[in-house]
């Protein structure tokens, strides 16, 4: 399965779903070991590794966050090869004033907002389903 690629169809099937808890970014050096179990997402970089866990892993790993999010997946089977999905959804939420933090994983993406954005976001998002 290799996902949609139609941005008409991605927009109007994309159901903006929000998951339960509070997320956060952390930074960690490349020898930390952390279980991957409790690691929702990662990425390496030249300063370090880039950890996305939940507050709660974060707190009990003693590890330093400044940013507290939301997280939003899109239900749908978007392609990595799809062009224009992110540049809609972010321009929506730029609009409305919501900083967006965008992880496209193989079957969706999912959008890190602030926490106190979500409901906004949420809103925001399903306003691009029903006008597509």
């Amino acid at each position: 399965m290799s996902g949609i690629t139609d941005l008409a169809r991605l927009l109007k099937d994309m159901t903006p779903q929000l998951q339960q808890g509070e997320y956060v970014f952390c930074t960690v050096p490349d020898n930390q070991a952390i279980d991957i179990k409790d690691i929702l997402g990662s990425f390496r970089e030249e300063e370090g590794i880039t950890l996305i866990l939940s507050r709660e892993t974060a707190d009990r790993l003693q590890l330093s966050y400044t940013y507290i999010a939301a997280w939003i997946t899109l239900k749908v089977h978007s392609s990595l090869s799809a062009v224009g999905l992110t540049a809609a959804f972010s321009s929506a939420l730029g609009r409305e004033g919501i900083s967006c933090n965008v992880v496209a994983a193989f079957y969706h993406d999912h959008i890190f907002v602030a926490k106190e954005d979500a409901a906004k976001a949420i809103e925001t998002l399903k306003g691009l389903t029903v006008n597509h």
